[in-house]
């Protein structure tokens, strides 16, 4: 018994040894943690960016197109157009190349009122009949910080067109169920509607309607 009890000290106090030794090394900080992970990361922006550059066709089942207008001075209330296409071309090495191209389909709306929606697709308002599709088609884009680009072109409404300069904010890209590779985009402005001839309701409803466009697009 004896002869067991020395044959497992030395190597009880060799574990003893290493517990130690273990313990008394620094921890490692979140900055060293973040510094240690940088080369990783950097090594992986350029094949996301060459994996981010192409052409994409809009995906309308994935994207959501929602307006906002202020009724009686009093509240807000939202609608959408539930069917949209269009295309968008991205290349995070040079935005310059980047366009963008969105429609929606204006007998799409929906404000969750089916009357009301009638009365948006008459002549008083959207005039879906005369005027089918909402376009937007942009003419250049540049950095804005991020993953933002300031983007520049025509919005087309009710058969008038006008400028429009709105950010637009990439949110994300990856792999589809298929192995389709998807990218998202993002943007948020505000229009006049009396810009575009739609002056009907006027003092009952905003001439200010901010626009949300939010698009996933499958790389062609």
């Amino acid at each position: 018994m004896k002869s067991a009890i020395r044959l497992l000290v030395p190597g009880v106090l060799a574990l003893i040894a290493l517990t130690a030794a273990w313990a008394a090394q620094p921890a490692a900080t979140p900055a060293a943690a973040a510094a240690a992970d940088e080369p990783a990361k950097k090594a992986d922006e350029p094949a996301k960016a060459a994996d981010l550059a192409g052409s994409y066709k809009v995906d309308g089942v994935h994207s959501s197109n929602v307006f906002r207008i202020k009724h009686l001075d009093t509240a807000y209330f939202y609608g959408r157009f539930n069917d949209c296409d269009g295309e968008f071309t991205l290349d995070p090495a040079d935005p310059d190349k980047c366009r963008f191209d969105s429609r929606l389909k204006v007998v799409s709306v929906d404000t969750a009122n089916s009357g009301r929606d009638d009365h948006l697709r008459s002549e008083e308002y959207f005039d879906a009949e005369k005027h089918p599709h909402i376009t937007f088609k942009s003419k250049s884009a540049k950095k804005a910080g991020g993953s933002a680009l300031e983007v520049s072109g025509d919005l087309t409404l009710r058969g008038v067109t006008k400028p429009l300069t709105a950010t637009v904010e990439l949110t994300g890209s990856g792999k589809g169920f298929r192995g389709e590779f998807r990218a998202g985009w993002e943007t948020t402005f505000t229009i006049k509607r009396s810009d575009f001839g739609m002056t009907a309701g006027q003092g009952a409803l905003s001439d200010d309607v901010r626009i949300t466009i939010s698009v996933e697009g499958i790389k062609s």
